[in-house]
């Protein structure tokens, strides 16, 4: 038995790139990405509290094992993993992840089966900046910044770097203009996110919504779990996603 084992399992392949998809719930869908060193307990359990809450949801596997608690030994497999390949940018600055082309095409997938005005995307940690990169596909209307930890925060370029070529921050900046804002979160004292929050509030101005909380704890919605922080996006999925009664 393992955590997942009530989800539906199956890959999902788009820019000659295949990795596998658990799906579960009825809903408006939301993609749930997890952070190193992959789809943990306490990530899982997030995932189906959003499920709960009335989304269907994607969690997708990335890297990592499934239903493995974070340990050193797991933390240091999944970066091994994560440094050694071609799909995630680790240290560039002002480029988008290469991963990102492979999210925007489940997005609209998820958006064509699914009810709903559109579709949520939450990342964490590694992954948080690609809720951003994912959201140059206009099925994306609900992105969720969770503690944003890459480029790896090595000097102040990659501190404040935002993970998006020019071009796509383009096409974000139009879409928040346009009213679909972007959700963060994070400790205020987490050294891996940097200065990427002040990054995002000039880039993106009141179209940026940010969450935060005192200390340098890192996993807003998981290992360090903030009540108010789970809510907040669970309010936002339903505002940007629920059909207009």
């Amino acid at each position: 038995m393992t955590l997942l084992d009530d989800w539906h399992k199956a890959p999902f392949t788009a820019d000659g790139t295949t990795h596998d998809v658990y799906r579960r719930g009825s809903g408006p869908g939301v993609i749930v990405i997890p952070e190193i060193p992959g789809p943990t307990p306490a990530v899982i359990g997030f995932a189906q509290e959003v499920v709960d809450a009335g989304f269907t949801v994607a969690l997708t596997h990335l890297f990592g094992r499934v239903g493995v608690s974070p340990s050193g030994a797991e933390m240091a497999r999944s970066a091994v993993q994560v440094c050694l390949s071609r799909e995630f940018t680790k240290l560039a600055t002002s480029v988008s992840p290469p991963i990102a082309g492979w999210l925007r095409a489940l997005a609209r997938d998820l958006d064509g089966s699914c009810p709903g005005r559109g579709v949520g995307v939450v990342g964490m940690c590694f992954t948080g900046g690609f809720a951003l990169a994912a959201m140059v596909e206009p099925s994306v209307l609900a992105p969720v910044l969770s503690q944003p930890s890459v480029p790896f925060p090595f000097g102040a370029a990659r501190k404040a770097d935002i993970n998006l070529s020019p071009a796509d921050l383009a096409v974000v900046k139009e879409r928040v203009a346009a009213g679909c804002p972007v959700m963060g979160l994070r400790f205020t004292g987490d050294l891996a996110v940097g200065d990427r929050f002040d990054s995002l509030r000039r880039e993106l101005g009141a179209g940026f919504i940010p969450v935060e909380f005192p200390g340098r704890r890192h996993s807003v919605l998981t290992e360090h779990r903030q009540e108010a922080g789970v809510r907040s996006v669970l309010d936002f999925l339903h505002e940007r996603l629920d059909s207009p009664a």
